[in-house]
């Protein structure tokens, strides 16, 4: 079976940077321990080619093990308390799901 990649980039509103870390942080550990499947799910900070961090954004890739194990993560219970906890949070966000090849 093909492993699927899900990266998400997140923009930020300003000053909730850090609250926004500890919520995906926090769900990233929890996936990981919790969901079968799930391979990989990095918290990712981008920064400038200085090494200067990148204010309010934030990105996340994950590593399912097949197409079965990103639904079990879409269906995860936490999904909808997460959305709505960061929805307020946010500007945007772009997602990309891809396969590995």
């Amino acid at each position: 079976m093909t492993q699927i990649a899900i990266i998400v980039e997140f923009d930020i509103l300003d000053g909730h940077e850090e609250e926004f870390t500890r919520l995906i942080s926090e769900h990233a550990r929890l996936t990981l321990e919790e969901e079968e499947g799930c391979l990989r799910f990095e918290v990712i900070k981008p920064i400038e080619r200085d090494g200067t961090p990148i204010p309010n954004k934030l990105l996340v890739n994950e590593l399912y093990a097949d197409e079965p194990a990103v639904s079990r993560h879409e269906k995860n219970p936490r999904m909808p308390g997460l959305g709505e906890a960061t929805r307020k949070l946010l500007a945007n966000r772009r997602l990309i799901l891809a396969e590995v090849r």
